[in-house]
Formats: structure tokens, C-alpha cells, sequence
């Protein structure tokens, strides 16, 4: 299993770097190909390679847009077999965080609630890759308030940890409704960014993704909603269930909870190779422009 599991990553890893390369050798070749339709100077650091890379363009055609990247490798089966997601605490929990917890597991379907006890995180990866695990979310909590979430896919990644405030649990909410078990619908709003919308050639990670695949895909009659709503980067988490009261109208009824987050950082391994794993991006708050900059969103 461990030598099955080093000899994948090792691919994989190989598969990364070998896009980075061809990647960087797509973009000579465009600059090459419009400073020829343009009829001017080639830049400085294409002429030695000029004549390669023009025999190269020679061979090029259309119709490479379907290109399988590491990135879809990811996520290469979403959408196609339901997502199997485990959901566990950080060390000695309080009950509030516990409480949380199932009620984040009631929010995902299928999701199974482990109690943290004394596992190490190694050993928790390794048992949830084991038994075909494919997301890892992990709480954290500071003075018994719900503060963190980690959301970790497996088998290589990625792994976003994003900040929780403003937690309301469903018993706090003022006439709560009852909470459908179906797969819900996705609303996300206002993440337009490449940070938000993966892009195949952007070193950003698609928060959409990480997000969206935690869920199996809805059947048309389900009457449950999950919205993700980007504002000034806090992505809000909202849940409802609704109704018809005509064919004009709908009735929504919040099942909650609903907190907000904010992503700080995305890696690209899983959770046990946080320390030692590339960081695809972060966010740096001690910066001049920190407060008139968006990341998730171009509006």
C-alpha cells in the first residue's frame, strides 16, 4: 500500500512538472508566432531558439483544448461517483465544536463523522485513503467558537484552509425548518476570478471546485439550496430548503447553519504534507494594496 501510494505521487508530481514545461514552451511559441504575424523583432530571449521552436509550430494544429492536466486529475471522476467525505474535529473538542461537526455532516450528504480521539493526522490520511475517502474536513475551534476549516482531497490534493466567523449552529436560528437529506442544489455568486474560476493555464486554484465537488450531483425535484456567496473575499454560507406556492412564486426556509469564510491558503498535497507541500497561493495581509484588493472576484 505505502510503496502503490509513493509510486502514484511520484507520477503524479511528474505529470505536474512535465505540464509546467510544455506549458512554458506553448507561451515562446505564441510569442514567436505574433511577432512573425506582426512582421517585428523577436524577443531577446527566443533567438537562439527561434528556428526550434518555428519547426515545432510547423507540427501544431487545433482541437488541443481537451488536454488532460494535473489538475484534472484532481478531479477526474467528479460528477460521475458520488464524493465519500469524512469530517472530523481538531484534539479534544468541545461540544460545541462536536456540535458542529454533525451538523456540518447533516450539510454534506453521505459524509461520516469520525471522533478525533488521539489519531495522528498521518494515520487519519492514511485510513481515509484506505477506504476510498475523497475529501478530508477537518474543524478547529478557538475558546469553544468554531474559527477554522480544512478541506482536503485526496489522494494528492489540494488542500484549503479557510477561516470561519460569524458561525450560527441551527438551533440558534430563530424558527428553524427541517433539514431535507436529498443532495442539494449549488448557488455560488460572485467568485469570477481565476482564484475562483480555475483557468488550465492559472497557477490559481478554483475555489468553486474544492467546494462544489464536496457535494454529489442533485436530482431536479430536490428542494434544498446551498449558496456560496463571495463578498469582499468572505465567501458566505447560507442553506435553505423552499417550496412552490405557485408557478411564479417560491417559498425559502432557512435549515441552517450559516457562517462566513475566508481563504488564506490553498496547498497543493494533502493534509499530513502541509509542512512540506507547495504552496499554490496565499493570502498576505501585510501588504500596501491588502485592503483595496479582491482575489475571488473581478467585479
Amino acid at each position: 500500500m505505502l510503496r502503490r501510494e509513493a509510486r502514484q505521487r511520484r507520477e503524479y508530481l511528474y505529470r505536474r512538472a512535465q505540464e509546467a514545461r510544455m506549458c512554458a514552451t506553448e507561451k515562446k511559441k505564441e510569442q514567436l508566432r505574433r511577432a512573425l504575424e506582426e512582421n517585428r523583432l523577436l524577443p531577446t530571449e527566443l533567438r537562439r531558439e527561434a528556428l526550434a521552436l518555428q519547426k515545432s509550430i510547423e507540427f501544431d494544429d487545433e482541437g488541443a483544448e481537451g488536454l488532460v492536466t494535473h489538475q484534472d486529475d484532481e478531479y477526474r471522476w467528479a460528477g460521475v461517483e458520488d464524493p465519500k467525505v469524512m469530517i472530523t474535529t481538531s484534539r479534544d473538542p468541545s461540544s460545541r465544536l462536536k456540535m458542529f461537526a454533525k451538523e456540518m455532516k447533516l450539510v454534506v450528504p453521505g459524509a461520516q463523522r469520525m471522533n478525533r480521539g488521539r489519531h495522528e493526522v498521518g494515520a487519519l490520511l492514511q485510513a481515509c485513503k484506505a477506504n476510498g475517502v475523497t475529501d478530508l474536513l477537518v474543524l478547529h475551534e478557538h475558546r469553544g467558537q468554531p474559527d477554522g476549516l480544512i478541506v482536503s482531497h485526496l489522494p494528492f490534493g489540494p488542500t484549503a484552509f479557510f477561516t470561519l466567523c460569524n458561525v450560527v449552529m441551527r438551533h440558534e436560528v430563530p424558527d428553524i425548518g427541517t433539514m431535507s437529506e436529498a443532495a442539494p442544489h449549488l448557488i455560488f455568486h460572485g467568485l469570477t476570478s481565476r482564484l475562483g474560476q480555475r483557468h488550465a493555464l492559472a497557477s490559481a486554484l478554483q475555489v468553486c471546485s474544492i467546494l462544489k465537488y464536496l457535494f454529489p450531483v442533485p436530482k431536479p425535484d430536490s428542494k434544498r439550496v446551498i449558496t456560496f456567496a463571495n463578498q469582499d473575499d468572505y465567501i458566505s454560507f447560507r442553506h435553505h430548503g423552499y417550496k412552490k406556492l405557485d408557478h411564479r412564486n417560491i417559498e425559502l426556509t432557512e435549515v441552517g447553519p450559516r457562517f462566513e469564510m475566508k481563504l488564506y491558503m490553498i496547498k497543493l498535497g494533502t493534509l499530513e504534507q502541509a509542512a512540506t507541500a507547495d504552496v499554490e497561493w496565499c493570502w498576505h495581509p501585510y501588504t500596501n494594496t491588502a485592503r483595496k484588493r479582491q482575489f475571488l472576484s473581478t467585479d
